[in-house]
């Protein structure tokens, strides 16, 4: 499996609590303190993270969000944005009317400057339609194996995915998620994580045994050892966790502290037999956004200019 060499990442300058995702976001918590506090804290919170990153020798590009219009969301890229190993960019339909204006010109722009872009696709246009799929907050992707796992969800469309994994020549593998209050899982990326020969997942999560039998005999097929996490362990954000590549060419783990903190000593284990492990104090942008840290890293794997 590839894993990006550089992560780009969006300093938010109006984070706040989102009503508009809370709708179907079941992480999310009011915690009814005033924006100003809240924009301190999650800009702290992000600093810290950009420069632990960047001690591990991990290449970030960090984009200044505009004040204007305010977006609660800016600092998670992954769900508006992502690019695949062979070129193409992909712009992504966002469930929250507010999201969308997190989509900017500028930021394609940029990475058309610094990388080489093959292919733009921008598949906003279901926005109208009412039909959504939030990038790899929806989508799961196994690049070398051109296989997308997805939980379906109000975000993650069944005939939109079906479309983007056909237009890119890739197997999209459905599946239903629940979570511990029977809710369906906002998006995949909270309740797994596949890195370089590893996938974290909350098989809890899906229901239908026949489902998890297809996606446990697929990934294991495909070389990846499962490591399972409890709904628990889900929701301290263990299932949300990035393997990216450092400038040396170590593989780094990046998750919160949180789910640091919820995982078992074996399963530490069995993770660091992957990668170095970099857990990430993220409190307040888990609580109050129900995102970490793999939420705000757009992995780039464009090559460089």
């Amino acid at each position: 499996m590839p894993l990006a060499t550089t992560i780009l990442m969006v300093r938010p300058a109006a984070f706040g609590f989102n009503e508009e995702t809370a709708a179907n976001n079941y992480f999310q918590t009011n915690p009814g303190i005033g924006k100003e506090v809240l924009q301190q804290k999650a800009l702290a919170e992000f600093d810290n993270m950009v420069q632990l990153l960047r001690n591990e020798e991990v290449d970030v590009l960090v984009i200044d969000d505009t004040k204007e219009p305010p977006k609660p969301d800016a600092l998670f890229p992954n769900n508006w944005l992502s690019t695949s190993p062979n070129g193409t960019v992909s712009v992504f339909p966002m469930y929250a009317p507010n999201r969308r204006a997190e989509k900017r010109d500028d930021i394609l722009q940029q990475l058309a400057r610094h990388f080489v872009v093959k292919d733009v696709q921008d598949w906003s246009e279901y926005e109208a339609e009412g039909r959504f799929l939030e990038g790899t907050g929806s989508m799961v992707i196994d690049h070398d194996n051109k296989m997308i796992y997805a939980a379906v969800s109000e975000r993650t469309n069944l005939s939109v995915l079906e479309k983007y994994a056909a237009t890119n020549n890739y197997q999209a593998i459905v599946f239903l998620a629940t979570d511990k209050n029977g809710q369906p899982v906002y998006h995949t990326n909270v309740m797994m994580a596949l890195g370089s020969a590893f996938c974290v997942l909350c098989e809890e999560a899906i229901e239908e045994e026949w489902e998890l039998i297809a996606v446990r005999q697929l990934l294991e097929s495909t070389g990846f050892t499962i490591i399972p996490i409890t709904r628990e362990q889900m929701h301290a954000f263990a299932g949300n966790m990035l393997e990216v590549k450092n400038k040396n060419g170590e593989n780094v783990l990046v998750l919160s502290q949180n789910a640091f903190n919820s995982l078992r000593r074996e399963q530490k284990e069995i993770l660091e037999t992957y990668a170095k492990l970099l857990p990430v104090a993220v409190p307040t942008i888990e609580q109050v956004e129900g995102g970490s840290v793999r939420c705000m890293m757009a992995e780039i794997f464009l090559e460089k200019k």
